[in-house]
């Protein structure tokens, strides 16, 4: 289907007015299609054309004002309405449309623990012609009104609360929306295990397949509690009630976002449903993305970007009321320490690409959609809500709520754009928004302060050189060392300067109180974005002494300066991890030292280093993990802990015996997570077998078992192997679902297996155009994410992929995060020549 174009949506906006969809869907049609009947109540403004997106398996009527349409003229997803009179008109389409097994329009998954069938829908961003007949952009919003026939044990969830119908088994009816965009309508279906309660007058639910129905009751209690106070506290700061009828939460199988904000109906991905141990950082995770969809209602739903080169308008908002609303209303009063150690280096990574664009980038810059799916990215998330935090901290939290409470009330149901909101953040606060945003979100790039401590006859100062364009408020943090040497020595505070930088000021001086700090944190609370730097003096603190400093923001803000001089180049990759080695045995904060054994394992061990390095890289890690199982009774830093201890086992006869005697050093049981873990690993240094693989399937039949052994029959260093893992995720018969050719991949690519995978590395590249083109944007992203061959750091690779993007009809989906992947590759080469 050809994209649609800003200027096609433009003209269309301008020729008609979309009043409703009935929308009629049929789910008892077997495994392959579902009926969908919609009509369209639209009105045109003049004489003309205009047509309608339709993705059917086989369009059976189409009729338009009482006069059927010819059928055959239906081309690339479109179906022409011509001769259009001006006033008022009906459209009724009539059509079986495909299920999908790539979770875009209307995913089909049936449950391999019990058999059951599960459904539901993903419109976003153009997946609605796949369910519907629509006219599918943003700003031609309409009620939705949603009638459905499905098996009778069934339960239907959509926008608006589905009731059944009296005397129809099967058949249920959705209550009308309010005026909505066609990328929202939503719809789950199924024998959903179900949780509901009532708040503020509505109802509230929880549901998720039968085969998690233990687990959803377990956490129940704590979803709802973050569900309730996160919908509180948006009542107290926004002025427009809760725009909707109900509010159903579906954990959904086989989902590729992490949620998904759908008025009434969020859908998330049902790994949030935790059926083994996990850190209270990823309850913390969980309870932010609850935040961040329920965000949305407002901010997307409520009102709603005109044209997709407004995404950040939907994103980073939600994104940064997702961490604050949660640090406000509940018990994770920490959230902003997880954001930097965790989530902001995607906005500082991506902006260094040749992706890169501005957090709001001029519409001509995203011309269609598929130009626009791409900037659902760590720009619009990431970068976005950073910018957002340095607009609150300049603005101040008052005169911001008050700027969003008059774009609320202005375009309420409606569209609005980037200036619409810049102009009531104006009126609110008397600043000169527009001028900020000119510098913070039509620009690209990352900002650099750099400082150095000089000594002048009025006593030291500080001088923070400025690299970039964008004027910052900062805070500087001054400490000095307090209590003996070691990796357990204190950082106390100072003084904290909080100062402002012009956009165009390239050396910004300030005095110190009369001391010399050992360690100088520019941008302390991590108000701003952007990379900073270590003085000489500081970075000798933070190697000895970083575990010190008193607040946990402020260490994931050193590390992610430690970070960024690795990525660039001006530390060497040994560096970080000796200074890890020293550090994080004192680091109490799971976030903080998730977030760097990450970086240290993905990044450092596996692509920085030269691999004859790698295995002592592994050692040191193995050695933290220990020393922090040994050292800490925190159970979320000791499951971090061990779980970087599996995945870097070096000694496959001692993880063997974890796996014989079932348990882990520091005492901690095989749950699932962490048995599909170790055996996953044990496959890796060939010390599994397939038939462990099957006994472990057998004890845990389910999804994420399957989808587990999956990944462990990848990761098997046998030739065989390997052969019948590329075999399947080539299949002409594209017999793989979303998830399972994402775990196949996770399993495929290994350093200790170079050997036998070097010749898949030029069939990657032959072969990833011809098969993103036949299975689309979701396996495009998927090839890229899991399955680029990372364990090959080396200009071969860097050549051939090179060679790939000169292919003339690469996919969109796979060209961008491709030449991204490749700036990488580039980019850790260079790392490795400078040290």
């Amino acid at each position: 289907m050809p994209a649609l174009t800003r200027d096609e949506a433009r003209s269309r906006a301008r020729f008609l007015d979309v009043r409703q969809y009935t929308i009629d869907l049929d789910l008892t049609r077997g495994e392959e299609v579902f009926g969908s009947t919609t009509t369209v109540r639209f009105t045109t403004r003049e004489a003309g054309d205009t047509f309608v997106e339709l993705r059917p398996r086989t369009l059976h009527r189409a009729v338009l004002d009482g006069h059927d349409l010819d059928t055959a003229a239906l081309a690339d997803g479109r179906l022409p309405l011509t001769g259009l009179a001006a006033g008022e008109h009906e459209l009724r389409v009539e059509a079986d449309m495909p299920y999908s097994r790539t979770g875009e329009g209307m995913h089909r998954f049936t449950d391999p623990a019990d058999g059951r069938t599960y459904l539901y829908t993903m419109c976003c961003e153009t997946e609605a012609s796949l369910v519907f007949a629509a006219f599918d952009q943003p700003d031609l919003k309409a009620v939705l009104a949603v009638t459905v026939t499905a098996p009778e044990e069934w339960t239907v969830l959509g926008n608006g609360i589905a009731r059944r119908v009296e005397d129809e088994p099967g058949r249920w009816e959705c209550a009308p929306t309010p005026p909505l965009s066609t990328y929202l309508m939503a719809l789950a279906a199924g024998p959903w295990h179900s949780v509901r309660t009532r708040h503020a007058d509505l109802p509230f639910g929880l549901h998720v397949r039968q085969s998690l129905a233990a687990h959803l009751d377990a956490d129940a209690a704590e979803l709802l509690d973050i569900t309730r106070r996160c919908f509180d506290r948006y009542h107290e700061i926004f002025d427009e009630p809760y725009p909707f009828d109900s509010y159903d939460q579906v954990f959904a199988p086989e989902f590729n976002s992490g949620a998904m904000e759908n008025p009434g109906l969020v859908v998330l991905r049902d790994e949030f449903v935790y059926r083994s141990a996990v850190t209270d950082t990823e309850r913390q995770t969980r309870g932010m993305v609850i935040a961040h969809e329920m965000a949305h209602m407002w901010f997307g739903d409520l009102v709603t970007l005109r044209w997709w080169d407004d995404i950040w308008l939907n994103e980073s908002f939600a994104e940064y009321m997702g961490y604050q609303v949660l640090a406000e209303a509940t018990r994770f009063t920490d959230t902003w320490t997880d954001f930097a150690a965790n989530r902001k280096s995607w906005g500082y990574d991506s902006d260094q690409r040749p992706s890169t664009h501005p957090v709001a980038p001029a519409a001509e810059a995203v011309p269609d959609t598929a130009a626009a799916r791409l900037n659902f990215d760590g720009i619009s998330y990431a970068k976005g809500a950073s910018a957002l935090r340095q607009l609150v901290a300049w603005l101040g939290e008052k005169a911001f709520l008050a700027g969003i409470n008059d774009h609320f009330a202005r375009h309420r149901f409606g569209n609005a754009t980037l200036e619409d909101f810049l102009d009531s953040l104006a009126r609110a606060s008397g600043r000169a928004v527009h001028t900020w945003a000119g510098h913070w979100l039509r620009t690209t790039g990352v900002d650099t302060l750099t400082p150095r401590v000089t000594d002048t006859a009025d006593g030291p100062r500080l001088e923070i050189t400025h690299s970039g364009g964008r004027p910052h408020r900062i805070a500087v943090g001054l400490y000095d060392r307090a209590g003996t040497a070691g990796a357990g020595e204190g950082l106390v505070l100072r003084e904290r300067l909080e100062t402002e930088l012009a956009a165009d000021e390239e050396h910004h001086v300030l005095p110190l109180p009369g001391f010399r700090p050992d360690l100088i944190l520019v941008n302390d609370r991590d108000l701003t974005y952007a990379k900073i730097r270590l003085d000489d003096g500081s970075r000798e603190t933070a190697r000895s002494a970083l575990s010190g400093l008193p607040d946990p923001l402020a260490r994931a803000t050193v590390w992610n300066a430690v970070r960024d001089m690795v990525r660039d180049g001006e530390l060497p990759p040994a560096e970080y991890l000796e200074t890890a080695r020293s550090q994080l045995p004192g680091e109490t904060d799971t976030a903080v030292v998730g977030g760097v054994l990450r970086f240290a394992r993905q990044t450092v061990a596996d692509r920085l280093l030269p691999p004859e390095m790698r295995t002592a890289a592994l050692e040191t890690l193995t050695g933290i993990a220990c020393t922090l199982l040994e050292n800490t009774p925190d159970d979320g830093l000791r499951l971090t802990a061990v779980r970087t201890l599996v995945d870097s086992a070096t000694d496959p006869g001692e993880a063997r015996r974890w796996w014989t005697e079932g348990t882990l050093p520091g005492g901690i049981p095989l749950d699932h997570e962490l048995r599909w873990r170790l055996l996953h690993r044990l496959a890796v240094l060939d010390a599994a077998d397939p038939g462990d693989i099957d006994a472990a399937l057998a004890a845990d039949p389910g999804a994420t078992g399957t989808e587990s052994a999956a990944r462990c029959r990848a990761a098997l260093p046998d030739p065989e192997a390997k052969a019948a893992a590329w075999q399947a995720l080539l299949d002409p018969a594209d017999t793989l679902s979303n998830y399972l050719f994402a775990a196949t991949l996770q399993g495929f690519w290994h350093p200790e297996q170079r050997e036998i995978l070097s010749d898949y590395v030029p069939r990657y590249f032959e072969q990833a155009p011809t098969l993103t083109a036949r299975r689309g944007p979701a396996i495009a992203d998927s090839l890229v994410r899991y399955g680029f061959p990372r364990p090959f750091t080396d200009p071969g690779t860097l050549a051939a992929g090179e060679r790939c993007l000169d292919h003339p009809d690469l996919l969109p989906a796979l060209r961008r995060p491709l030449a991204d992947e490749l700036d990488d590759l580039a980019r850790y080469l260079r790392v490795r020549g400078a040290h």
